[in-house]
């Protein structure tokens, strides 16, 4: 019998397995190395030191109220965990952090999905639009605080919203001067830095939405919404997923936007911000406090994400 002729993609397919087989380790190792180094082991030693009284450089020995000669010495238990509880300023945080990211949330994924739904809808010359609504995901959250700040305290207040102008809205003035007025400021300020970046997610599905769906559901006689609400919220769960997820995490972690807008006066501190400033509020920097803090912080953001994901995944269709 004449043996059958090898494929060149054979051929090439057993050459990549061959160098996948052999060299997947030596080209991960680094990655898992500044991974472990970076987040895991810091993770680590800064759970340790939220069970220990922790100044910064060196560990406190609460019964002799002098630094510990070892390490056992400094072991407080849940003591700080208890502590960040009972923290006034550290529960504002929290309270204050919820309500953003519920409004940020909605808000954000509403104006995304807009977005690319409008986008979807345009035949020519969407590709432009797409870019600059992107664009402001590219700038850092400092610069992003720093620009709306000004556009706050200066272009609002003084110039299109002021007492004399034509369009006074007195809601609209002093945005980052007032606890509820600088939610929204920093509302405002991430739908307009995400929403472009959550666009390109949501464009992404709905291009692999067949059409066939569209067409069957106009034959019907579907009316748009009836469309929207049938045919593309359930295919887009899957975006819908990924989405809420970048939001929420994002949401939480929010530090540099509100340095910037805010500083945390008028009792806009958000967690991540409370966090840092904890140490701050000590005398001597109680560390091993803040780190509690942190920890806590984990927990929410991994708790709710995890609620979050498995929520809309049980809802995503496949086709």
């Amino acid at each position: 019998m004449i043996p059958k002729p090898i494929r060149l993609t054979t051929i090439i397919e057993g050459i990549i397995m061959n160098i996948y087989k052999k060299w997947f380790w030596p080209l991960v190792a680094p990655a898992l190395i500044l991974f472990a180094a970076v987040v895991l082991v810091p993770f680590i030693v800064g759970f340790v030191n939220s069970f220990l009284a922790w100044r910064g450089t060196y560990y406190f020995n609460p019964e002799t109220n002098s630094r510990a000669t070892s390490f056992f010495q400094s072991f407080v238990g849940l003591t700080n965990y208890k502590e960040a509880f009972q923290d006034e300023r550290f529960m504002n945080a929290f309270w204050y952090t919820i309500k953003y990211a519920i409004v940020a949330v909605i808000s954000i994924n509403v104006v995304a999905l807009a977005l690319a739904v409008f986008l979807d809808s345009i035949s020519k010359g969407a590709g432009p639009f797409r870019t600059i609504f992107f664009l402001p995901n590219m700038l850092g959250g400092l610069a992003l605080g720093f620009i709306w700040q000004f556009i706050f305290q200066i272009v609002y207040t003084d110039i299109l919203f002021a007492p004399d102008a034509l369009l006074h809205a007195e809601f609209l003035r002093y945005m980052t001067q007032d606890t509820t007025k600088a939610l929204f400021a920093l509302v405002i300020l991430n739908v307009w830095q995400y929403a472009g970046y959550m666009m390109i997610i949501y464009t992404a599905g709905l291009n692999n939405i067949p059409t066939d769906f569209y067409e069957a559901a106009s034959l019907d006689g579907a009316t748009a919404w009836q469309k929207f609400r049938k045919i593309t919220v359930p295919m887009l769960m899957s975006s819908f997923t990924i989405c809420l997820f970048m939001v929420i995490a994002n949401s939480f972690k929010l530090l540099d936007q509100n340095v910037a807008l805010t500083d945390g006066d008028f009792n806009t501190r958000m967690l991540a911000l409370q966090i840092l400033r904890t140490t701050k509020d000590s005398t001597p920097p109680n560390y091993g406090k803040a780190q509690a803090q942190a920890v806590i912080f984990f927990v929410i953001i991994a708790i709710i994400s995890i609620i979050q994901v498995r929520a809309t995944s049980k809802r995503e269709l496949e086709y």
